[in-house]
């Protein structure tokens, strides 16, 4: 798998974990971790309020868009004429079945 730009471990997030998965943990803090499960959160781990995680949320979705590659305009109108060329063809296609049944069945059937 290919590694992109940027992590998913984020203070904001939660998640501890690298872009592949794996905890970045030594054992003993892996221990430490496992014996703390039953306190409470306090601090950055705390649950946040609705107007808090809606930001998070919204932030998150603009760096992922920030992330995509966009085509170009040569590339988007191209793209384009690709899907109504085909559109067309099979709109053709299913149209002349369709013809083609209705007088089958007006002949078979009178």
């Amino acid at each position: 798998m290919t590694e992109t730009t940027g992590s998913t471990a984020t203070p904001e997030s939660g998640n501890p974990e690298g872009a592949d998965g794996a905890a970045e943990t030594t054992p003993a803090e892996g221990d430490s971790r496992r014996k703390r499960s039953g306190e409470k959160k306090s601090g950055k781990r705390a649950k946040k309020g609705v107007f808090a995680r809606l930001a998070l949320f919204y932030r998150q979705i603009i760096a992922e868009l920030r992330k995509v590659v966009w085509p170009t305009r040569n590339q988007l109108v191209s793209y384009t004429t690709v899907v109504v060329v085909f559109v067309v063809v099979v709109m053709a296609f299913v149209s002349g079945l369709d013809y083609g049944f209705s007088k089958a069945a007006l002949w078979i059937f009178g």
